[in-house]
């Protein structure tokens, strides 16, 4: 087995599927239906990083799938974009109790996962959804203040975005995410 978060000649999306499947590194591990480690082609440009999943997400064993994601598919849509042509995922691979936010030790468990799939796709931009995919992979905070606006690291361009849930619960932040969907589209064209 590989050490985690190292990437050899012989890793891939399927093998860190297969062990997110069975991972017992965190007490998330115990109250899941699935882990929810992501879909999506392997050489996506464009990667969708939100929270953890919800509870279609922990049914399914799949990202996005519930409200949330039917309102990112309408924001793909909207910019021409087709949800297989992204990958998509979470920063924690679990479902938290209630939906509550992942605590850091079990987004610390999970970030070995994602730092492989971001090695394994390459992907030019990776766009964090919501306050904590925006701290775990860039250390800002405030998806309020850095929302639609690039930040390069380490020769990947990351666009926050308000995640899709919380334009559900706020219906003034839908207009600001299509708008940044917009600006986002604009991103891809130069990449």
């Amino acid at each position: 087995m590989l050490a985690r978060g190292r990437v050899s000649a012989v890793d891939s999306l399927d093998e860190v599927a297969r062990q997110v499947a069975t991972c017992r590194l965190c007490p998330l591990s115990k109250t899941r239906t699935n882990a929810v480690p992501g879909e999506g082609p392997g050489d996506a440009k464009v990667m969708f990083v939100g929270e953890a999943p919800g509870y279609s997400e922990d049914v399914q064993g799949r990202p996005f799938v519930g409200l949330a994601g039917q309102l990112l598919g309408e924001l793909l849509e909207s910019i021409g974009i087709e949800r297989g042509d992204v990958f998509i995922t979470n920063v924690v691979k679990c479902r938290p109790p209630n939906n509550r936010p992942p605590r850091v030790s079990e987004r610390n468990a999970c970030m070995p996962y994602l730092e492989r799939q971001i090695k394994l796709i390459r992907p030019s931009i990776i766009c964090p959804m919501g306050n904590s995919a925006l701290s775990a992979l860039v250390g800002r905070r405030s998806v309020g203040e850095a929302h639609g606006k690039a930040i390069e690291k380490g020769g990947v361009l990351y666009v926050p975005l308000y995640h899709p849930a919380a334009a559900l619960y706020d219906a003034s932040l839908r207009g600001v995410l299509f708008e940044d969907f917009k600006a986002l589209k604009i991103l891809i064209g130069k990449r």
